[in-house]
């Protein structure tokens, strides 16, 4: 009977120490903590701006309230705070502008809308979904790795895609290349009211719903 397996071997064999986690293991579970604490700074910053933006713009508290499902005296707090600091100037919402974080958005913005035309089968569906999340970052690398693949999609997807995308995609990629006089000029982009991501956001919108309008 001594050889006999009563399946209860592992029950005689001495515990096992855990093994201390390892920094790789720490760093990715950190990793994934900051990615989600740094995309809801990110959003809350981006909210501020853009009540700001809409107070200035003539909006109502009660309406800016309901948009943003916040309390109204919540909205007036951020109001009376962008008051105090001065209220930007307008923001121009015309498509055809030339700073890096406005074609950025518009990129962003053609990207989500193949991705929703062409979901299983786009090519950029990942990337747009990173950069929702604040997995990816708006850097010139990853800007270039979207664009290529936008690129593709337009063209593996062409008689899906209304024409508008296409010439978008053209409009948008020229002007990356080639940056605008002023900033040749001076060296630097031109001062534009709204923070990059302000900008990118509306961009983006602004985008989708031209898109949408043409197709």
């Amino acid at each position: 009977m001594a050889g006999k397996d009563n399946g209860h071997q592992n029950d005689s064999s001495p515990h096992q120490p855990s093994r201390p986690l390892t920094e790789e293991q720490a760093a990715r579970i950190f990793a994934g903590m900051n990615e989600v604490i740094r995309a809801g700074e990110e959003m809350r910053t981006l909210r501020t701006e853009m009540i700001k933006m809409l107070a200035g713009s003539g909006w109502t508290q009660e309406k800016i309230a309901q948009l943003t499902e916040m309390s109204q005296p919540a909205v007036s707090k951020q109001v009376t705070k962008a008051k105090l600091s001065g209220s930007p100037p307008p923001m121009d919402l015309s498509l055809d502008q030339r700073d890096t974080p406005w074609l950025e958005g518009r990129l962003w913005g053609l990207a989500e809308e193949i991705s929703e035309a062409c979901y299983d089968t786009a090519r950029c569906t990942r990337y747009v979904n990173s950069l929702a999340r604040g997995r990816k970052r708006f850097t010139p690398q990853n800007v270039d790795e979207l664009r290529r693949l936008v690129e593709e999609d337009l063209r593996l997807h062409q008689s899906l895609l209304p024409g508008g995308h296409r010439e978008a995609y053209d409009q948008i990629s020229r002007a990356l290349d080639v940056p605008s006089k002023a900033a040749s000029r001076t060296g630097a982009a031109t001062a534009t009211p709204g923070s990059p991501a302000a900008r990118r956001t509306l961009a983006s919108q602004i985008q989708r719903e031209r898109l949408r309008g043409d197709a």
